[in-house]
């Protein structure tokens, strides 16, 4: 039997180490040219019913316990006057440790044979032949058939057409990604004002979530309540004047929070914010099905997207061996559990939106955490 994953993010390679721990074999498919070839994003917490979870599956959890940020549980919650509405310590004892994406990836990536990933190997389209079977077409115009199709290839899949005629609707929320690089010594008040872990700074229907990262620099999320066109019109190469065009939105805001902004070190980054439909499903198609961010991408406001897509994996992986002579028989039990799950995790998380982006923000977040 053989079984491809498109996508090399967390959501693949869990199902990739499951399958490996139970001595299946299976072929990962990735667009980059390689496991470097662009940055694999910020902090993740990593929850104990979720992420946790698939580790333990994957047997990576104690491998995962040395990657743990110190103190990246810290949170501190303040309004547009940088007025600290809620500090919580890390006292270790949380079941949310941080780390860094990239690193977790890695991690996922050594533990598999060498050759189990296909880097340079973009999908552009797959077919169903019958029996279960796919004809997978690659952008070198090449293609090959495959027992077991699993997209686990994120928000824009090229395997979701196969099942669903879902596509992302775009949330009415827009990221500028900034950092402050040797926070300590170079932006001591900032670093003071955000403190060891996250931060959300909260008002007017717009906001700052930041988190430190463990070499010591800030990333900061600028969040701005926009029609999905906005960032088009800025030209983000002139960084003076896109710092100045993203700073309008905060007209009122303290001064401290502005220079979170003005004082980034680098490149800006716009990201639009998108989601599925909450309560995606699909009808069940022999031989094929999705997990994570292609399953259902969700807003990042609950923190449930990376472990839900480890989860995805690791329940699908587990269900696989459970099944080994019964594909269809392996599939229906993961997606029978994956769509409440994932129904109920994308309502939290545009609920989080809500909350977090209303114009009595922080009020709604400080109640959510129990302030």
């Amino acid at each position: 039997m053989t079984i491809t994953i498109v996508g090399a993010g967390l959501g693949g390679l869990t199902l990739a180490r499951v399958l490996h721990v139970h001595g299946i074999a299976a072929t990962v498919l990735d667009l980059d040219a390689s496991p470097s070839a662009r940055a694999q994003g910020g902090m993740l917490d990593i929850h104990a019913d979720s992420g946790q979870v698939a580790l333990r599956a994957a047997e990576r959890y104690d491998a995962f316990r040395t990657l743990i940020h110190a103190g990246g549980q810290e949170t501190r919650v303040y309004d547009r006057h940088a007025v600290l509405k809620m500090s919580e310590q890390d006292d270790g004892g949380g079941d949310r440790p941080e780390v860094e994406r990239g690193q977790l990836r890695d991690l996922l990536l050594g533990s598999l044979p060498e050759g189990t990933v296909r880097w340079g190997s973009k999908v552009t389209g797959a077919r169903p032949l019958g029996d279960g079977r796919h004809e997978v077409t690659l952008a070198d115009g090449t293609s090959f058939t495959t027992d077991v199709l699993v997209g686990a290839d994120g928000a824009w899949s090229r395997i979701r057409p196969l099942l669903s005629e879902a596509t992302p609707g775009y949330t009415g929320i827009s990221f500028v990604e900034v950092d402050l690089h040797e926070a300590d010594t170079k932006h001591p008040d900032s670093a003071d004002l955000l403190g060891g872990g996250m931060c959300f700074a909260l008002g007017d229907g717009r906001g700052m979530l930041t988190h430190r990262e463990p070499d010591g620099s800030l990333h900061v999320y600028v969040a701005v309540r926009v029609p999905e066109t906005w960032a088009d019109s800025i030209d983000f190469t002139d960084r003076e004047a896109a710092k100045s065009l993203v700073l309008s939105h905060f007209d009122g805001w303290s001064d401290r929070l502005h220079a979170l902004v003005a004082e980034a070190d680098g490149e800006l980054v716009p990201r639009r914010i998108h989601a599925l439909p909450i309560g995606h499903s699909w009808s069940r198609r022999p031989g094929v099905t999705l997990l994570g961010d292609a399953a259902h991408l969700m807003s990042p406001f609950a923190g449930e997207g990376a472990n839900l897509a480890m989860l995805d994996g690791a329940e699908l992986g587990l269900a696989l061996a459970r099944h080994p002579g019964d594909v269809e028989r392996a599939l229906a039990e993961y997606e029978t559990v994956l769509f409440p799950r994932s129904e109920k995790s994308a309502t939290e998380s545009a609920e989080s939106l809500r909350v977090c982006f209303a114009e009595d923000a922080p009020k709604g977040l400080l109640e959510m955490f129990g302030a």
